[in-house]
């Protein structure tokens, strides 16, 4: 059996990030399941710690630096169908330390929602959970 690196599962980072109550949400630019709502984050590069690569993402991302707080659990993305793979995402819970966001050109858009506003939202899955953890561990 072969095994090419890119069809292995890569490991990524995302933060849900408070700030005077609200969390942030991004859409990806070009989302490979559609229009949804997320958290910001991105693959851990070689020789680079979790805490690194979130910090490094945010900032990339959102123009923004952060306090990691904890973290949220586990989740599991497939995109076996459009060909951009199998992900093991790592959530933080985060807080807002400085910056306005700024989004860079992977992110289509970027708000601050009150954390119960987002269950009307269209998110990625399981991402209800996930903000409800980070809620918890942030204290909001």
């Amino acid at each position: 059996m072969t095994d090419s690196i890119a069809a292995r599962p890569q490991v990524a980072v995302s933060a849900g990030i408070f700030r005077d109550g609200k969390i942030l949400l991004t859409r990806r630019a070009n989302d490979p399941k559609g229009v949804r709502w997320t958290f910001p984050g991105g693959r851990i590069e070689s020789n680079e710690t979790m805490v690194e690569a979130l910090k490094r993402e945010i900032l990339e991302e959102t123009g923004l630096t952060i306090e990691i707080a904890g973290s949220a659990g586990v989740r599991e993305m497939l995109h076996a169908q459009s060909g951009h793979g199998h992900f093991i995402i790592l959530p933080f819970a985060a807080r807002w330390v400085s910056g306005e966001v700024a989004p860079n050109d992977e992110i289509a858009e970027a708000r601050w929602f009150d954390p119960d506003e987002t269950h009307g939202l269209t998110v990625t899955e399981g991402l209800h959970e996930v903000i409800a953890d980070a809620r918890r561990i942030v204290g909001v």
